[in-house]
């Protein structure tokens, strides 16, 4: 068989480039439209014909399974290194692990995930056949792009930066998330994105019109990005605490350390306003707050009465909070709720764990990595999405890495949450584009469920984020301060938190229905003579 072509090569790395630059830091997010298109046009037309029958209007064809599979697999391991490339720092600096394991960590997940991309490449190239303009094959390109996001999520469970999270400030295409998640918005990119690559694959006479309909397609659609709804009513407010606290070492934290640290977290949050907040907030944090600890504990309820507010703290949580068998040394990273009368009453325990974060997965395998882990520590799941009832609101929480994860994170508004309230630390990853990255995918979650969203960090950005996915008020990274929220509280579900996935599932039925009829079509094809 002939050997990929070396235009194709140069299309899968464009490929690559462009996907990494539609995510932050360069947030190019303009060119989502068209980032896509060169991989499609390299797997389409990978190879010359190994006979002297070209196909009409191309001299090209597309490659095999394998070679599809290996075009999209280096596009895509391309594309985790050069985005997710903070793996690394993570690692060396917080995991304790060395330069050269750290390396290799970024460059293993790397070819993991790319897998997904491989299998796109594959599954695209066998349902084009011989035809390098194959309608079936760019008609089905956006399925087989959610299918592989969905896989990616349900599988490896690392939804990372989907495509569609590409156009969180796009707030009139963004409302297709309410009905289908992010899965519909990286679907409509990939269908501008297949259109733009069909102007380059069918004969050269129809190459113009079908360009200049993809590019006004590309125009319409992100045009959005420039249309600003009103401002949305807000009548309750919270305070939110940036604590600011660096990561250390647990020797680090000496009882003077803690003291002066309380005693400054006390005074940001006894700051009078008017009105007074609904509720008090403070990040998820690398502190040794722990929930059974009395100088904590006590330093908390009492601040909860001096201001007379209800608090959401997050800390280590002991024992479980939540129904189910119990476990030998329960340890979990949770949200603590807090009366006005200094009283714990309700705990939420983080869910989905970070794996190499908050836990060891196959610690025979890993064990080089175990630095991270216990500087952060062995975490247990919890077992509860229900909302935290915090005087009159049921509030949804989630923390940290969940927010990534959207079927996860509408559970907690459909059981009958009125606001969102995310704490996180994302001083792991230092000033890296990861923290823009973390936000973009906590916008979508507001997006998705028309819900207001009040973001605590640890280092930053702490910001209250409107239904429509908009930063309305935040304060600056890296800075301990207290930021007044304003927000609203809601009762209304959205299509996407009532029933989930759904798209995303039709998409891989419509996959596996496609590759279903293409199997029976090869099967019942008349056998060539020789």
């Amino acid at each position: 068989m002939p050997a990929i072509s070396q235009r194709a090569w140069a299309l899968t790395l464009l490929s690559a480039g462009l996907q990494i630059l539609i995510f932050p830091l360069p947030n190019l997010f303009m060119l989502s439209w068209v980032a896509v298109a060169p991989l499609i046009v390299a797997l389409l037309q990978t190879r010359k014909p190994a006979t002297l029958q070209l196909t009409e209007g191309s001299k090209l064809l597309p490659g095999s399974p394998g070679q599809g599979f290996l075009l999209g697999y280096v596009c895509g391991a391309i594309w985790y290194a050069g985005t997710c490339y903070w793996i690394y720092p993570t690692m060396h600096v917080y995991g304790g692990v060395s330069s050269f394991m750290s390396g290799v960590i970024l460059v293993l997940f790397s070819l993991y995930l790319g897998l997904y991309l491989g299998v796109f490449g594959m599954l695209l190239c066998w349902l084009a056949g011989p035809n390098p303009s194959s309608r079936r094959a760019l008609f089905l390109a956006p399925f087989l792009w959610v299918g592989a996001e969905f896989a990616r999520t349900r599988i490896s469970g690392f939804p990372w930066d989907l495509l569609g999270i590409t156009q969180v400030d796009n707030i009139p295409l963004a409302r297709i998330a309410t009905v289908t998640g992010v899965y519909g918005l990286s679907f409509e990119i990939l269908v501008v994105n297949a259109a733009f690559a069909a102007a380059i694959l069918v004969p050269r006479a129809r190459r113009r019109s079908l360009a200049v309909a993809a590019l006004c397609a590309a125009v319409v659609l992100q045009a959005g990005h420039w249309l600003q709804p009103p401002a949305l009513s807000a009548d309750r407010t919270a305070l939110l605490i940036q604590q600011n606290i660096p990561i250390l070492q647990g020797a680090d934290w000496t009882r003077e350390y803690f003291d002066e640290t309380m005693r400054e977290l006390s005074l940001l949050s006894m700051q009078p306003s008017t009105p007074r907040p609904d509720l008090i907030a403070w990040p998820e944090s690398p502190a040794p707050f722990y929930g059974n600890d009395p100088l904590f504990r006590n330093a908390v309820s009492t601040l909860a009465q001096q201001t007379q507010t209800w608090m959401l703290v997050g800390h280590t949580g002991m024992g479980s909070a939540n129904p189910g068998p119990p476990q030998p040394a329960e340890i979990f990273n949770s949200a603590g709720v807090v009366s006005p009368g200094g009283d714990w009453t309700e705990r939420y325990d983080k869910v989905h764990l970070v794996p190499f974060g908050e836990y060891l997965p196959f610690q025979s395998v890993f064990s080089f990595a175990g630095g991270l882990t216990k500087e952060v520590g062995e975490f247990t799941r919890g077992r509860s999405r229900a909302p935290l009832q915090v005087g009159d609101i049921k509030i949804g929480v989630f923390i940290c890495y969940e927010s990534i994860f959207p079927d996860e994170v509408r559970q907690s508004i459909a059981q009958g949450g009125q606001v969102f309230v995310n704490i996180s630390n994302d001083g792991w990853y230092g000033d890296s584009g990861a923290y823009a990255q973390h936000l973009r995918q906590a916008r979508m979650r507001a997006v998705e469920n028309a819900r207001w969203l009040l973001r605590d960090t640890n280092t930053g950005v702490t910001s209250v984020i409107d239904p429509y996915g908009r930063i309305t008020e935040s304060i600056p990274r890296k800075e301990r301060g207290a930021l007044l929220a304003h927000y609203a509280l809601s009762q209304e579900t959205t299509f996407y938190t009532r029933h989930g996935d759904w798209f995303a599932w039709l998409c891989a039925i419509i996959c596996l229905a496609a590759l279903g009829a293409r199997a029976v079509s090869l099967k019942n094809a008349p056998v060539k003579k020789a």
